[in-house]
């Protein structure tokens, strides 16, 4: 009797796990797209070159898309506080994906408050390119912020050709 019962109960078993659907495990492991160092570099260098040709001695920071700085660039006469500040407006276009630009109406959010890092003001933009997102490029020096993100732009535009043939 107590056979009968095991073999039942294995057949039930086994009967019920032919007729659950299978479904497709997640992968092992996730492919993300990064910037090289040469890559950071070269975006970098061109936005200092693009405010040198206003005449305006900057900053920049190359964020990877976590926000971790790639590479950073103080001109020779650039304020020293503009290495920090370009530093947190490219980590800020990143963590939104925005340009600093578009991000004025929450410099007033309880974000801003938080001592998170944040700079809800113009002077960076995002480096995107393929549907990918790879960093973001922050820019500080310039009496205006819309002139920081005009070289943050020609620093992204740069290396843009670059990224979208990969």
């Amino acid at each position: 009797m107590m056979k009968k019962l095991i073999a039942g109960t294995l057949l039930s078993i086994g009967a019920l796990t032919t007729s659950v659907p299978v479904y497709a495990e997640e992968p092992m492991v996730v492919n993300v797209a990064r910037l090289s160092l040469d890559m950071a570099n070269k975006a970098a260098m061109a936005t200092v070159e693009a405010c040198r040709e206003k005449g305006i001695p900057v900053s920049v920071t190359v964020v990877d898309r976590n926000g971790i700085v790639q590479a950073q660039l103080r001109d020779t006469i650039a304020p020293p506080v503009s290495l920090g500040i370009s530093q947190k407006k490219a980590y800020t276009a990143v963590m939104f994906n925005v340009k600093g630009s578009q991000l004025g109406d929450r410099a007033k959010s309880p974000l801003q408050t938080m001592g998170a890092g944040l700079a809800f003001m113009a002077g960076s933009t995002p480096i995107q390119a393929g549907g990918k997102l790879y960093g973001a490029v922050g820019v500080s020096g310039a009496p205006d912020g819309m002139d920081d993100e005009a070289c943050a732009v020609k620093g992204v535009e740069s290396i843009l050709e670059d990224l979208e043939m990969m």
